[in-house]
């Protein structure tokens, strides 16, 4: 069992991240107690995306290269398209998302970031949910996809828009609290 004031927890995101999906989580996970980090690609802040327009802007607390994968408990990647199309191609974001996966940390993935779990290759074999346009992504990489607010394989967290964010939020919490999960690599 994991304390929530001792959780560490990792969002790894950068320009074009879903506003929602960053801001809530970050303000919840903290109102929860847990310190919260925000690692971008160059440490520095970066802007979100608010329904049709540029958002604002989130501080970065350090490099996503310098993020140590044993500091933290959970690592959350919130969606919108931008953010993890432009992340899904970064080599020390993937590197990232496959240490928590095999060090069964806690994973949570929102919208369309289940895209850079597909990019990490850590979807195959695991029931996932996402923003319904990238399904068939999911399905395509071996992820049994459904229609459901919250999806979890082994600590890993998916959900499909800013709606579930409530359910999204309290499951990261629920699930930290557990602490680590083993799990078997992706099939």
């Amino acid at each position: 069992m994991t304390q929530m004031s001792d959780a560490k927890i990792v969002i790894v995101a950068t320009d074009g991240f879903e506003q929602s999906e960053l801001f809530t989580p970050l303000e919840e996970l903290r109102k929860a107690g847990a310190t919260v980090h925000v690692a971008t690609l160059d440490g520095n802040a970066i802007k979100g995306w608010d329904q049709d327009n540029w958002g604002d802007s989130v501080g970065g607390d350090l490099k996503i290269a310098d993020v140590n994968v044993d500091d933290y408990d959970c690592i959350v990647l919130p969606g919108g398209q931008i953010n993890p199309d432009l992340l899904r191609v970064e080599p020390d974001a993937l590197h990232l998302i496959q240490n928590f996966v095999s060090k069964g940390k806690i994973v949570a993935a929102i919208c369309h970031a289940p895209w850079l779990l597909i990019e990490a290759d850590v979807v195959r074999g695991r029931e996932m949910t996402s923003y319904h346009s990238i399904k068939t992504d999911l399905k395509n990489a071996g992820a049994n996809w459904v229609d459901q607010e919250i999806a979890i394989s082994n600590g890993i967290i998916t959900s499909r828009s800013p709606e579930d964010l409530g359910a999204f939020v309290s499951k990261i919490i629920e699930e930290v609290k557990e602490g680590k999960h083993p799990r078997p690599n992706a099939a």
